[in-house]
């Protein structure tokens, strides 16, 4: 199966591209981003690395005609502007495996510092990497199965932390960090915009504090910062890492209701549900491994 077949996109207007893979059939299924910018791009997100997402932003002319994927631009000795084709950076919003399979597919790499270290070892424990045969209703190369599934160790060229501002020349998107779904959990926020790439953080749906290295408390703190966004006019969009799209008024009630359910009882059952998860998830990956 080819690039093209794998992936699907839909223009969002502003420079703003929303990418799917189209054979994954799953919930687990991420939002894949394209930003484009007058100097550079940024690709949020990657998805499972099935088939090779730079392949499709180039022959679905998603890059235009002066730059290439994972190619880098060559500036003048001395700084200043260059005549190269703009660059494109992947930017993961957190390294589990359904966001950040595609990683190793590009030359400029992006991940918070939390997990920058899974993320150069391939850790498919920190990575979440759960998938199964029945999700993929089209295998990608012959004989494929699910079994085979590894997020590769990918070295990052461009370590992130809160407040970090990757520049597009003429928009920019600054780093938050935001943990609580994984450690390294990041939104991107165009200011300027009022756009919010949130990865995990927050969808419309379920907001999973169950996982390995999952903290409650850190989710409230993070979602206390969300609250302040849209009580200060910061955000009108929610450009999320699962599902549809939404505005401030549903990433508002999202964050609120989060925390107001927080309670004991949910710090309980979800202690209990993340035994279980790490139970499954070093039995899985000690049959991938062995």
């Amino acid at each position: 199966m080819s690039a093209l077949e794998w992936f699907a996109h839909k223009s969002l207007g502003g420079g703003i591209y929303w990418i799917q893979e189209r054979f994954y059939e799953s919930g687990n299924r991420a939002n894949i981003w394209l930003v484009r910018g007058s100097q550079r791009d940024v690709v949020i997100d990657t998805g499972l690395g099935l088939r090779s997402l730079p392949d499709y932003l180039r022959l679905a002319g998603l890059l235009g005609p002066d730059c290439a994927p994972g190619e880098r631009e060559k500036e003048p000795e001395g700084g200043g502007g260059g005549g190269g084709r703009r660059p494109l950076l992947a930017v993961a919003t957190h390294v589990h495996f359904d966001h950040a399979g595609g990683l190793h597919q590009f030359e400029e790499v992006a991940v918070h510092s939390a997990e920058a270290a899974a993320l150069r070892r391939g850790d498919n424990y920190e990575t979440v990497t759960w998938l199964s045969d029945s999700e993929v209703v089209r295998p990608p190369i012959p004989g494929w199965s699910a079994r085979q599934f590894r997020v590769r160790p990918v070295q990052p060229t461009h370590v992130l932390q809160e407040g970090d501002v990757i520049s597009l020349g003429d928009r920019q998107l600054t780093v938050m960090h935001m943990p609580g779904h994984s450690r390294g959990s990041i939104c991107l926020h165009d200011r300027e915009q009022k756009i919010l790439f949130s990865g995990d953080v927050v969808y419309d749906g379920s907001m999973i504090d169950w996982l390995p290295y999952s903290r409650i408390n850190d989710y409230i703190a993070t979602c206390q910062r969300l609250i302040e966004l849209v009580n200060r006019g910061l955000v009108e969009k929610v450009l999320p890492g699962h599902f549809n799209t939404f505005g401030a008024e549903r990433l508002y009630c999202l964050a609120s209701n989060y925390i107001s359910n927080a309670g004991i009882c949910h710090k309980v059952s979800t202690c209990a549900m993340r035994s279980i998860a790490s139970l499954a998830l070093r039995a899985t990956n000690s049959r991938v491994t062995s």
